[in-house]
């Protein structure tokens, strides 16, 4: 069994986690669920050696243990699975399975490259993974990647005596409905070699897969739910310890848009291999819902808009002036922001903190004769905290440290405060708790006021169909079906999947 006893974890300004009481028993699912800053990746990072606890116990079969370092704790068989995933793109799958341990393969100093696949393909066939274990990362579906994550974690199995503890966070933030089904019904499997704890904002799933629930909030554990006794609402509100708003996607805000002010306008736009004579236009105070499924076509729209990919035919025109050259630089200069998907990535600069992040996109606003002045830099950091209620103990706070939905919040700021009034949002919720997701549905009902444009990828169908004023299916690349989405008179979850699939 694993265990920790009175858990205590501080970070300048913050005591992230309170007197921590959890435990797993062998072949056990535990949820984890709680706003972003409750403390569960910080718990998650103090199991899995990354961050070492200021106080209390861990215990692993009655034994005391302190880790040092993550590979320590992987030799008493606890692994990550992680939500932005720890996979190096370059690399093949075997590289990555086995990456710091590649010397079990090495003879006369040079590697056994088939021997390692042939031990990767016992890995892969784990998690009923049929691919070449040669195959470059980068090539996968986030799908298999995750797969190839899980793969990697149970080699652990060949060098641990004990029994492991795989630590799933976020696994199914961008997965499919079917891919979701095939990602718990290897877990279920996996339960006679390994416990598993699984930290997940859609609480559906949790209460599908735990044998038990803890519910964290402001670094402490507020309740421990049985299953059979957990009940989605009740344990909402023990998160965000209030109860959840009924108008959850804020449709009485919705005010109809002004359809005389065209911000973007695509004209029978070509992107080879991913769309097709799109054409579509943007108004001033709209949010424009792109749904279909994964590879439909949607991202690579947002992605042509903000100047990423370049059409080989049609026309984009932003604020009426018609696009040449393609890039973000020209984008940004005309007004357009960009939520990217994974943000970790590609929305924020970790190592950073929240005043260099915000400000990143408008240097030569806060600049004189090639001088940053912090000082305006900072003032203006503070401004959008106190604005967007963002977490974090100054502007100086580095911004990998936030939690996911604090970052959020600085990327919008960071687009906000440098004037952007065409928002492209690509997946603005995933991973987000439901008090996170309810503070960004506020600010994009202020973004509508303020005459901004939104065009939106969703994380759910609900979700679009709740914030959009109009939806866009595109399927194979091309525009399927549009429809008007006014308040009380907005499409079905199958009016949708009709045109989808």
């Amino acid at each position: 069994m694993y265990e920790l006893k009175s858990l205590d974890k501080k970070f300048p300004g913050v005591h992230a986690l309170k007197a921590i009481d959890f435990h797993i028993k062998r072949g056990e699912i535990v949820g984890l669920v709680g706003e972003n800053g409750a403390g569960k990746s910080t718990l998650m990072k103090v199991i899995y050696g990354a961050y070492q606890p200021d106080g209390g116990q861990i215990l692993i079969n009655g034994d005391a243990v302190r880790f040092t370092n993550p590979r320590q704790a992987m030799e008493k068989g606890i692994g990550m699975v992680f939500q932005e995933q720890s996979l190096i793109p370059n690399l093949t799958v075997m590289e990555n399975i086995f990456l710091g341990y590649e010397q079990q393969f090495v003879r006369l100093g040079v590697i056994n490259w088939k021997e390692m696949a042939k031990a990767a393909k016992a890995q892969l066939a784990k998690v009923k993974l049929d691919i070449d274990p040669s195959t470059v990362t980068s090539k996968l579906s986030f799908a298999q990647r995750q797969l190839v994550e899980l793969a990697k974690v149970l080699t652990l199995e060949e060098r641990v005596d004990g029994d492991l503890v795989i630590l799933l966070d976020e696994p199914t933030s961008v997965l499919s409905k079917d891919e979701v089904e095939l990602l718990f019904k290897l877990v279920r499997e996996l339960v006679t070699r390994a416990s598993f704890i699984f930290v997940s904002h859609r609480m559906d799933e949790v209460m599908e897969l735990s044998d038990r629930i803890y519910v964290m909030k402001d670094g402490q554990v507020v309740d421990v739910v049985e299953r059979g006794g957990a009940d989605a609402e009740s344990i909402q509100h023990k998160m965000v310890g209030r109860n959840v708003d009924k108008q959850y996607y804020r449709e009485q805000l919705q005010k109809p848009y002004d359809p005389s002010r065209v911000l973007v306008e695509m004209s029978a736009i070509d992107l080879p291999g991913r769309t097709k004579d799109i054409s579509l236009r943007l108004h001033a105070g709209e949010v424009l819902c792109l749904v279909g499924t994964e590879g439909s076509g949607r991202e690579a729209i947002l992605r042509a808009i903000y100047g990423m990919l370049s059409p080989t035919g049609g026309r984009l025109k932003i604020k009426g002036r018609e696009v040449r050259t393609y890039s973000p630089r020209q984008s940004v200069g005309l007004g357009v922001g960009y939520v990217p998907r994974e943000r970790k990535i590609e929305g924020i600069v970790a190592g950073m903190n929240v005043y260099e992040n915000m400000t990143l996109s408008q240097m030569k606003k806060h600049s004189t004769a090639s001088v940053l002045q912090v000082g305006k830099e900072r003032a203006l950091a503070r401004e959008w905290i106190r604005k967007l209620s963002i977490k974090a103990h100054s502007e100086l706070a580095d911004c990998g440290n936030l939690s996911g939905g604090n970052q959020q919040k600085v990327v919008l700021a960071k687009w906000r405060s440098a004037g952007a009034d065409i928002m492209l949002l690509d997946h603005p919720t995933r991973g987000l708790d439901i008090g996170a997701k309810e503070d960004v549905y506020e600010m994009i009902r202020a973004m509508n006021d303020a005459g901004v444009g939104i065009v939106l990828v969703a994380d759910t169908l609900e979700e679009a169909i709740g914030l959009s004023h109009t939806i866009v299916v595109v399927k194979d690349g091309r525009i399927q079906k549009r429809f008007d989405c006014a308040p009380g008179a907005k499409p079905s979850l199958y009016d949708l999947l009709h045109y989808m699939i």
